[in-house]
């Protein structure tokens, strides 16, 4: 990894120059270790935003060098306008976003645009927690901090999407919704094994396995290696209605879990 933090690194230096103000390790890479299957997640604070050419340029430079088609990691990257972030504001608007799920998307022409983002509040308080700068000062210099209400509606509001893609992607929605559950519950944020532990202390019995079962796929295996049983696929929406269940439970006045 750490040669490709350096290449990430120099990448968005020479991308913003002097407009760089930080970028900050979080995800797995902070919270317990990365996993087979996990992704590097930087969070960049700019001092402006990104022009056409320099969306470009970061683009070309991320589709070079993150994902299994380079035998590397996939790369998350967010950048955000410092203005964005202190003083905290919700819901935030994301300069451009990175991500492999949308390589296809990016290949066919699609340039990240700013846009409007809830989960920045998980990932601006997950880069304060992590305390990794790669470049700048401390996240706590740059990064105001997140009301727990923002990081609760922020989690609440991927719940949705999360269960649209339950079919297609069961293994991270699984590991996902228990992180939501755990956010929603402590209004703290752990690396999805984490919560997976806690989530399955609190479930009962008959509910456990698939959760397991997705835990040590993503403690063990990368994604073209994950396999299910028609056992346990057939015990997957009976677990999912069962954390929703408790994540109801666990919301505050106010609060409310759409199932879309």
């Amino acid at each position: 990894m750490t040669d490709q933090l350096r290449e990430l690194t120099e990448l968005v230096g020479a991308v913003l120059g002097d407009r760089l103000v930080g970028a900050y390790l979080h995800g797995s890479a902070v919270f317990g270790g990365l996993r087979p299957a996990s992704d590097i997640d930087v969070l960049v604070v700019a001092a402006g935003s990104l022009t056409d050419r320099e969306r470009r340029r970061l683009l070309d430079g991320l589709l070079a060098t993150s994902g299994a088609v380079h035998r590397a990691r996939p790369v998350e990257l967010t950048v955000v306008v410092g203005t964005e972030v202190r003083p905290w504001r919700f819901p935030p608007t994301v300069d451009f976003q990175y991500g492999e799920w949308l390589r296809e998307a990016y290949l066919s022409g699609v340039v990240p645009q700013p846009e409007t983002m809830a989960d920045l509040a998980l990932l601006a308080t997950a880069a304060r927690a992590g305390d990794h700068p790669l470049v700048g000062p401390p996240p706590a210099r740059v990064l105001a901090p997140v009301p727990r209400a923002d990081v609760v509606r922020a989690s609440l509001a991927g719940v949705p999407g999360l269960l649209d893609d339950l079919d297609g992607d069961t293994r991270n929605v699984l590991l996902t919704l228990a992180r939501v559950w755990f956010t929603v519950a402590t209004g703290q944020i752990r690396a999805k094994d984490a919560a997976a532990d806690w989530a399955l202390a609190r479930l009962p019995p008959e509910h456990r396995p698939v959760l397991a079962h997705a835990r040590q796929l993503y403690l063990d295996c990368r994604y073209e290696q994950e396999r299910w049983s028609e056992t346990l696929l057939a015990q997957v929406r009976p677990h999912v209605d069962e954390v929703l269940r408790h994540l109801e439970r666990a919301v505050r006045p106010g609060e409310a879990v759409a199932r879309g």
